[in-house]
């Protein structure tokens, strides 16, 4: 204090410096946009690496190289793209699609047209096996890889990106990992996907490296780093997709990785990118404890879910005000103890006639983007007054039930409490129901117990049936983890649809007509009798299945997608999307999945 007071100057440059060191620490927590040169560099040098790999392809196959030589290589393409996956996906998502997409139409709602598959996906369909008289167009595709690699290069010289984005895609890849990638959703043909692994995961690891201080690197990415090589060392020693332990490798080794990432950007004091996603951003694997945000999927914060509303939706839900004649709530037809169907083969009218359909399950109908088999509604809170006003299910009139609700002292009362206003209003009668429907989905059943930690919680026969599930039966490729349902994972930005060739019953003598999500898109060809994926969360409890209802069991189900679907019994069905391959499971190995699935059984 003396020596500041005697000497003035020497204080103001004190203060001046320990301003400027400040300032400086600030800094350091988040490198400047333009400062991540090492990791963009290194998106850089593996595009251009693939851009040579589809070069020397279009070559080969222009030189009619042999079908061996032409996979080789072709699998060393797509090892390139995975060491830049987690790049590409989360910056330029749009090119990222038709680079690595599955090989169907992308469908353009507005329009009612189909663009054509094109990408890695709908290559390996042209290679595996590889016919000379697909020349042309194998070439044709390799030029559309070759442009789309050149946008690459031209956004990533131009980006700034930050610390925070490359954690967050960082992150996301590892969630990419573990649901698509561990499925085999890039590689549904050969089956390669357990040998392109350990390149994605080399990757996250050297760029977690570059973006990593001294702190980190003498703590979580220690123990990251040796997290990945472990999980790395397993994928080696075992890629067979038939005989790989996902059941071990799924809780042991990912979910681990994916908890110590959290802890990274707790040491490194990474900022959370502010965007509202499905997967919490604080979630520390997949299947953490309200690791799912429901207000993703709707509207606006004006939707956002409330115990308060929950508490209301289900008073409704249960109360036969909504109905035409007071006859029949929304439980009539969703019972709680069916998961929220009705065991029925087809939903029946208030005249008591069969319908079309069967009763879809409400349980995690939340994250789904379309509700109803053929997703005519975007959102629950169309689904609601869909289902109310229908004059075959309630036939209510919304005008008509709010003046009776604001005619309830304690209904009007309680919108008043929740929603601020002196009347209720139709936008808040379907949102409170809805609320109350996003409530359902509690991740609850021993499957999630098994994936946090408890490993009695599974059965040594549920175990086999889960590898079963994820490798021979291929279950996983279109019903993801851990939603298990067609919202693809890890953006949950698209829910779809498939061409099964379902019959009309379990004989599968006759084919199903219904034209499902076709019905509103007729003159689109590959939505034509095509249906959601739903869950296979509490699937146990919801017989009959498919849209129809035709399928009494689970083992008539397991019978169907063991021969190839509606293609495999004959049926001429020319857009299935379903693999008409047949599985060749054993009574046994059905029997075996069939006993997971009950693993999904939520427990409240």
């Amino acid at each position: 204090m003396k020596l500041i007071l005697k000497y003035p100057l020497l204080a103001f440059l004190f203060i001046v410096f320990l301003f400027f060191g400040i300032l400086q620490c600030k800094k350091n927590e988040i490198p400047p946009v333009d400062s991540l040169t090492d990791v963009k560099n290194e998106i850089l040098k593996n595009n251009n690496d693939f851009l040579q790999q589809t070069n020397h392809l279009i070559d080969l196959v222009s030189h009619n190289a042999t079908e061996k030589t032409l996979q080789e290589k072709f699998g060393n393409l797509r090892k390139t793209y995975k060491k830049m996956e987690w790049a590409v996906e989360y910056f330029l998502p749009h090119s990222a699609r038709f680079i690595n997409g599955a090989a169907l139409p992308e469908i353009e709602m507005s329009e009612h047209t189909e663009i054509e598959p094109e990408g890695l996906q709908a290559l390996e369909e042209l290679l595996y096996p590889y016919k000379p008289s697909n020349k042309d167009e194998v070439i044709r595709l390799l030029k559309k890889l070759l442009n789309k690699s050149n946008i690459i290069k031209t956004n990533f010289l131009a980006i700034s990106i930050g610390k925070d984005q490359v954690f967050d895609a960082l992150r996301q890849e590892v969630f990419r990992i573990s649901s698509l990638g561990i499925a085999g959703f890039d590689t549904p043909i050969s089956g390669a996907f357990l040998q392109e692994m350990p390149y994605a995961m080399e990757s996250v690891k050297k760029v977690l490296s570059q973006i990593s201080t001294e702190k980190s690197k003498h703590n979580s990415y220690t123990t990251l780093s040796t997290q990945i090589d472990a999980a790395i060392n397993v994928l080696k020693q075992n890629s067979d997709k038939i005989t790989f332990n996902y059941a071990v490798f799924i809780p042991s080794y990912l979910n681990k990785i994916s908890e110590t990432l959290l802890q990274f950007r707790k040491e490194e004091r990474i900022p959370e990118v502010e965007v509202t996603t499905v997967l919490r951003k604080n979630a520390a694997t997949f299947y953490s404890k309200n690791a799912f945000d429901a207000n993703a999927f709707t509207a606006g914060k004006e939707y956002t879910m409330t115990p308060q509303k929950t508490e209301l939706g289900k008073e409704l839900f249960y109360d036969p005000i909504l109905s035409n004649n007071s006859t029949r709530s929304c439980s009539t037809c969703h019972v709680a103890e069916k998961a929220f169907t009705d065991g029925k083969e087809k939903s029946m009218s208030l005249q008591n006639v069969a319908l079309v359909r069967n009763t879809p399950s409400l349980n995690y109908s939340a994250f789904q983007h379309g509700q109803f088999w053929d997703m005519r509604k975007d959102d629950l809170e169309g689904q609601s007054s869909d289902v109310i006003t229908n004059k075959e299910e309630m036939h209510g009139d919304l005008n008509v039930i709010i003046a009776k609700i604001n005619n309830n002292k304690k209904y009007n009362s309680d919108f008043k409490r929740i929603f601020g206003s002196q009347k209720a209003q139709v936008w808040q009668l379907q949102n409170v129901l809805a609320t109350y429907i996003r409530s359902l989905a509690t991740f609850s059943s021993d499957f999630d117990e098994y994936m946090r930690g408890n490993n009695n919680a599974m059965s040594e026969r549920q175990k086999k049936g889960f590898n079963l599930f994820m490798g021979k039966a291929q279950c996983a490729i279109c019903h993801f983890l851990p939603l298990f349902n067609g919202t693809v994972p890890p953006d949950y930005k698209k829910t779809e649809q498939e061409v099964l060739g379902v019959a009309e019953n379990f004989s599968n003598e006759k084919l199903d007509r219904d034209p499902g999500r076709g019905k509103f898109h007729e003159t689109v060809a590959f939505l034509q009798n095509s249906f959601k994926t739903p869950t296979l969360r509490n699937i146990n409890k919801t017989a009959p299945y498919m849209h129809n209802g035709g399928y009494k069991t689970l083992k008539q189900v397991m019978e169907f997608y063991n021969k190839g679907g509606g293609v495999g019994f004959g049926f001429k069905i020319e857009n299935q999307t379903l693999s008409d391959t047949p599985l060749h499971l054993t009574d046994t190995e059905m029997d075996d999945v069939i006993e997971f699935l009950k693993a999904l059984d939520d427990k409240k």
